[in-house]
């Protein structure tokens, strides 16, 4: 089982920079998916970014072009780069971990579902103001 830990959040004001952290308990780590979700009061969670167990990224279009995740495999440890911040991307981030063999040959869509992980950390507030 894996367990998650995330830190990194914090307020900012719109344009400014975040790094969000998240640290893996002890797994085969590098045969996982890893992903960056968010969920905004009163919304669904949404995921915004995505890490394959080769390095592959994906992200959504809203944050595509702004957000940069990336691993530490030594490390065990999964990071969400987030610049060029914006109020509409205030919300409480959640990093969420699921085997690989979950995906393959699957609708890339599914790497972007909330029922697709079933390892999650607590989360992490980010709050950015006009």
């Amino acid at each position: 089982r894996v367990e998650l830990a995330e830190s990194g959040g914090g307020s900012v004001q719109a344009g400014g920079s975040l790094k969000l952290s998240c640290v893996a308990s002890d797994d085969p780590y590098n045969t996982y998916y890893w992903a960056w979700f968010r969920q905004a009061p009163g919304k669904l969670r949404e995921g915004v970014a995505v890490i394959d167990n080769n390095g592959a990224t994906s992200y959504s279009e809203s944050v595509k072009g702004r957000f940069t995740i990336s691993k530490d495999d030594a490390k065990r440890a999964l990071y969400l780069q987030m610049d060029s911040l914006k109020p509409e991307d205030t919300g409480t981030y959640y990093c969420a971990a699921e085997p690989s063999r979950r995906f393959f040959g699957k609708n890339p869509q599914l790497r972007y579902e909330v029922g697709a992980y079933n390892y999650w950390g607590q989360g992490t507030q980010v709050t950015v103001s006009s």
